[in-house]
């Protein structure tokens, strides 16, 4: 109908990975774009990894949200420094995406419109905000991630607890402080990223050997919430995690409603 508002607009990361030799692919796994699509009543879109060849102020006009997904690949070293703690990352590395979830995601919170991370997403906007990442050590109280070699269900049936902070956006959504997630990373966050003078990154929740799993950010009205975990995984079945999606939805309506009263918009 002429005149109804448009449906919220979704960009999806995308890697740059290669195809068996042949010509490069720029692709993004389907459980990403269904879970958003079908849990945050959104329509989705691909963000292929083209550094320089991007107008990222003009896409983040089109956007009314960005989700950073998981990936295979490690964000580059170099981006972040060397970790306080632990060693640094091994490869395989997706430069291109780095280049284009950095700036791009630079360009949504100048915008004021959310960005939301899943795994490499959530070190991704870690690092975004001068953060660190550490290689975590496979033999500790928590493992974070399956043996190598296993099926992908059986892959992404190891879990762990983690403890929701009190006060947090998650906990106070769901009404409990514990929940039980998968774990499929290798890494995670070293020290946490600055939002601005004296004010990190919120911390959401927490594995029992103390790594940091979620956090959250209000950045001049953008919102920023990230999970090391999973979500699109599961979420047909798991209420906690489609109430992640929900939740970007959420985040989506309440920008473009405030980019609209800004402008004056009907």
């Amino acid at each position: 109908m002429s005149g109804a508002p448009s449906r919220l607009l979704l960009g999806v990361s995308c890697c740059l990975r290669e195809n068996d030799g042949a010509e490069p692919v720029h692709g993004v796994i389907d459980r990403y774009l269904r879970a958003p699509a079908r849990h945050g009543d959104c329509d989705v879109v691909l963000v292929p990894a083209l550094p320089g060849l991007t107008d990222w102020t003009a896409m983040a006009g089109r956007l009314d949200g960005l989700l950073l997904t998981g990936s295979p690949s490690n964000v580059e070293p170099w981006r972040y420094g060397t970790p306080s703690a632990g060693r640094l990352a091994d490869g395989p590395f997706d430069p291109a995406r780095d280049t284009t979830t950095l700036a791009l995601a630079e360009a949504m919170l100048r915008a004021g419109k959310p960005v939301f991370g899943i795994c490499r997403g959530f070190q991704e906007l870690n690092v975004a905000f001068g953060g660190t990442l550490r290689v975590l050590a496979t033999d500790g109280p928590v493992s974070h991630h399956a043996p190598d070699g296993v099926s992908l269900e059986t892959m992404f049936a190891a879990c762990h607890p983690v403890a929701l902070s009190p006060d947090g956006i998650m906990a106070r959504a769901l009404g409990t402080q514990e929940m039980t997630v998968n774990t499929v990373h290798y890494q995670g966050v070293d020290a946490l990223g600055i939002v601005g003078p004296g004010r990190s990154l919120t911390i959401e929740a927490r594995a029992p050997d103390g790594q940091i799993e979620a956090f959250s950010a209000d950045v001049v009205g953008a919102e920023v919430f990230a999970v090391q975990w999973h979500p699109e995984w599961d979420a047909d079945s798991n209420p906690a995690s489609a109430w992640f999606f929900a939740h970007l939805h959420g985040a989506m309506e309440r920008a473009r409603t405030r980019t609209h009263a800004d402008t004056g918009a009907a």
